[in-house]
Formats: structure tokens, C-alpha cells, sequence
């Protein structure tokens, strides 16, 4: 049962993390953990507040001796990444996570664990509660939705935080501290069209469903070349259109932004006369992907059935433009930093494809640690995506973190992994978009750095957190509060 997890060390981190566990908040429903954690600083006694947006912030004093150090906030955010598996019935708006735990790691049954950044908010309150610590002031910023447009930390004003060091609790690797990350845009292709063609006579339906594929962070995962659902169900679609003279009626793929697509659905109708065509077709097309996907894929499931004939299928036009545009748009990892050349530069992820009742939506995450790479890339689907006449919107770009190799808080984060550890950790950038870099932006003084134990999967059901790494993380972040 959940509560099990409560049992393990440091106990006071996992036991604010099954707190967290226990209140639905995905991104957007906020309100009762931002609640939660206001109750906790009042019942410390410690200064609390929470701005326009829903951020909360909660001032700690120094310990005896220690006032005079710098200011350091300690930050995560709120929200969670709410993916489940197509046979849970989880709903992320009312029902707690069922952790639980698996060896070395705490997982979840069929659902995303919310240690992204759930580990992370325990850390900041375990350090609030604490009375055993050494440590100059300390703030702990909790932000809001940071999952979709990272609203909370573009909603920072100045002065809401007085710290002078940032340790952002959101990365996701042990031994490994993140100076900078890649910035982000929104890139949205919408087209209307009538939905009043008739299914030609003579022709039977079937669905295509394509489940199975890994998913995960569209930006750390991306490197991985792991299957993205909407892009290959759409390569199978055009052949059946082109093999056996396929109708599309419907196809949906993906879900979130931020996730590479896992699974995808789409309605066709073919003339009856080319069902053996097209189970064949599938046939050869799963080998294919079995082939191209062997060692990254292993459980890729595509599967055809007959079903009821839908009332319409899409305009001819219409569903090749928007086949075409798909298959033609950019998808993955598009360059690679020159100065860490393991860490991808800038990528996209077409996250989210809908072609149905006479609408079709296409939605993408464009990932950059370069401001013209991003707006780059992003133009290059908005130009395919304009050819089949769908209108495309930029929304939600933020700025990425440029690193600084001379950082002070740098420096006695590696002594305190050293002292604690016995390692010195890697420095890396991240192909993901952390808050540090908008909260730069409102204060631009601050020194940052990014933490966070081992967790393998997120933004997927796949999701796990390991729990020594969790207590290893734990010493380590107090230590470095101690050398600050």
C-alpha cells in the first residue's frame, strides 16, 4: 500500500512526498497542495505568503551564527504530469497516485508517480521542518504549473524572493549538477473543415490502434530515438490510403505537450474487396517497426478490427493535405551543442495530432538552448504546416538558462558531493526547460544551480524514483546549505 513508503529514509522527505501523493494536482488544479504547503509553514511559524499567481514562498531564519550568509531559495514546483495507461481508470482531478514500492525504486500503479517534482517539494519542506540543520536564511519557493508554460515562475514578480542563491530541486540525476537549460515555444496548427462526406458504398470500417511505445520527456528522452505514435501511425495511414484506397474518418494521437506520444487511434474505411490488402499491410508494418525500433521499442502493439462504419470520412483533400504535412514535418532531435556535445541543442516533438468532426489540431514543443535555433525550427513546421492551409500560432515561449561555469553555488555544490559522496558530480546542461531560466529573468542577480536524485521515466507511467539515491540527495543538499 502506499503508505509504505512513508517507512523509508529520510523519513521526513517521504513522508511530505506520500502527503503530496495523496492530493490530486495536475497541472492547472493546483490549489489544495499550494494549500498544504501554506498550512505547513504557519504551523512551523514561519513566514508564508503566496502571490497573484498561486506561487507560495516561506522564510526559514538562520540558525544561530549563520545569519550573516547569503540567501538561499530552495525551488520546485507543484504540478505533476497527469499520463496514464489506456486501461486506467485513474482520474488524476479526484484520485490520490497509488505508490508503491518496487526494490530499489517507488513507482506507481498505471500512472505517472509525481516525483517530478513531488521529490523535490519534500525536500524544500523537509528543510522547513527540520531542526537539526545548519544553514544560513532560507527560502522555499513553490511554483505552479510549470508543466504546461511553466505559469507560476512567469508569473514571479520582483521582490516576491530575496534569495541570492537558487537551488532549483527539479533535475533529475544524481550525480550530475545542471547550470543551464534549453529555453521552449508552443507551436499550434489548427484547419476547420466540412464534415458531410458520406462513406463510399461498399466500403468497411476498421480501427487501427498503435499502443505500447515507451513515451517519456519529450526533452530529455529525445536523444533516444524512441517511437513517436502520431508519426507512425500517420506513415502507416498513407500507405493504406495509397496501397488499398483508405478513407480517414478520425485520428487521434498523443496527449501532452511535454510527452512523446505513446499511443495513437485512427478510424479508416477501405472497399471490402481490400481487407486482405490491408491486414497484410499491417502485418508488414509492424516487422518494420519491430526492425527500426529493435532495442529502443519492445513491446510496440499495432492492432486492426472491424468496427461499425462511421457516419463520415475527411474531404479527400483535406486528408491527404493534412497526411502529407504530418509525414512532412520535422519531429526529434534537430542539432547538438557544440560545447557539450552529448546533449542535444534543439529538437521538436509533435505531441498531439486530431483529425476528426471536422477539425484538424497538430500541437508541437519546440526545445532550444539558442533563441534563433528555436524560432528556426518552429518556423520550418509552420511553413509544411501552411502548405495542406492550416493556420499556426507561437504561444508560451520561454527563455532557456545560460550556464556559468564560475558560479559560486557551483562550486560548493561539488565540495559538498565530495565531502558527502566521496565523487565529483558531472556538470551538464538540460535539454529540458527549467524554471531557472525565467526566474532569471525577474531576478537576474541570483546565482543558480539545479539537483535532484535519480528519477528514470517521467512524464510517463513509467515513472520511478530510486530511493537511495532519494537519501543520498537528501545529505548532500544539506550539506551544501551548511558550506553556503
Amino acid at each position: 500500500m502506499a503508505t509504505e513508503i512513508k517507512s523509508l529514509a529520510p523519513s521526513s522527505v517521504w513522508e511530505f512526498f506520500y502527503d503530496l501523493t495523496q492530493i490530486p494536482r495536475p497541472t492547472g488544479q493546483t490549489r489544495a497542495s499550494e494549500d498544504y504547503v501554506i498550512a505547513l509553514g504557519k504551523r512551523l511559524g514561519l513566514e508564508t505568503k503566496r502571490d497573484a499567481v498561486g506561487n507560495v514562498l516561506i522564510r526559514k531564519p538562520a540558525t544561530s551564527g549563520m545569519q550573516d550568509r547569503p540567501v538561499v531559495t530552495l525551488q520546485a514546483h507543484l504540478d505533476m504530469v497527469p499520463q496514464a495507461n489506456s486501461d486506467s481508470s485513474h482520474n488524476f482531478a479526484t484520485d490520490p497516485i497509488d505508490a508503491y514500492i518496487d526494490g530499489e525504486w517507488v513507482k506507481a500503479r498505471g500512472t505517472t508517480l509525481g516525483a517530478d517534482n513531488g521529490i523535490g517539494a519534500a525536500y524544500a519542506m523537509a528543510v522547513l521542518a527540520a531542526t537539526d540543520l545548519k544553514h544560513g536564511p532560507i527560502e522555499a519557493l513553490f511554483t505552479i504549473d510549470e508543466e504546461v508554460g511553466m505559469v507560476g515562475a512567469n508569473g514571479l514578480q520582483p521582490g516576491f524572493s530575496q534569495g541570492d542563491i537558487l537551488i532549483n530541486l527539479d533535475s533529475e540525476d544524481e550525480c550530475e549538477l545542471f547550470i543551464g537549460c534549453a529555453g521552449g515555444l508552443d507551436v499550434e496548427a489548427t484547419l476547420e473543415y466540412k464534415d458531410e462526406v458520406s462513406v463510399p458504398e461498399g466500403d468497411i470500417a476498421v480501427k487501427v490502434s498503435l499502443t505500447g511505445l515507451k513515451g517519456g520527456h519529450s526533452g530529455m528522452d529525445i536523444i533516444l530515438g524512441r517511437g513517436n505514435a502520431n508519426k507512425l501511425m500517420n506513415r502507416f495511414l498513407k500507405e493504406a490510403i495509397q496501397s488499398c484506397g483508405a478513407r480517414v474518418s478520425s485520428f487521434v494521437g498523443g496527449s501532452l505537450r511535454n510527452a512523446i506520444p505513446r499511443e495513437a487511434f485512427a478510424v479508416i474505411t477501405i472497399p471490402e474487396e481490400e481487407a486482405d490488402g490491408l491486414w497484410e499491410l499491417a502485418s508488414d508494418y509492424i516487422d518494420t517497426l519491430q526492425t527500426e525500433y529493435k532495442d529502443i521499442e519492445a513491446n510496440i502493439n499495432f492492432v486492426l478490427e472491424r468496427v461499425e462504419l462511421p457516419k463520415t470520412v475527411v474531404p479527400e483533400e483535406i486528408q491527404d493535405g493534412v497526411i502529407n504535412a504530418v509525414e512532412g514535418c520535422v519531429n526529434g532531435v534537430m542539432s547538438m551543442l557544440t560545447s557539450f556535445p552529448e546533449i542535444v541543442e534543439s529538437s521538436t516533438n509533435m505531441a498531439r495530432v486530431m483529425l476528426k468532426d471536422g477539425k484538424f489540431e497538430a500541437y508541437f514543443l519546440v526545445r532550444s538552448s539558442l533563441e534563433s535555433r528555436k524560432y528556426q525550427v518552429a518556423s520550418s513546421i509552420e511553413s509544411v504546416m501552411s502548405l495542406c492551409g492550416a493556420k499556426v500560432r507561437f504561444d508560451g515561449a520561454y527563455n532557456g538558462w545560460a550556464p556559468n561555469a564560475d558560479s559560486s553555488i557551483l562550486k560548493t555544490m561539488r565540495l559538498a558531493y565530495e565531502q558527502v559522496l566521496g565523487i565529483t558530480p558531472e556538470i551538464k546542461v538540460i535539454h529540458a526547460g527549467l524554471e531557472c531560466g525565467i526566474i532569471q529573468g525577474a531576478m537576474p542577480e541570483m546565482d543558480m544551480i539545479s539537483i535532484g536524485p535519480n528519477i528514470r521515466h517521467p512524464h510517463s507511467p513509467d515513472e520511478k524514483v530510486e530511493i537511495a539515491s532519494v537519501e543520498k540527495t537528501w545529505r548532500v543538499l544539506c550539506k551544501a546549505l551548511e558550506l553556503v
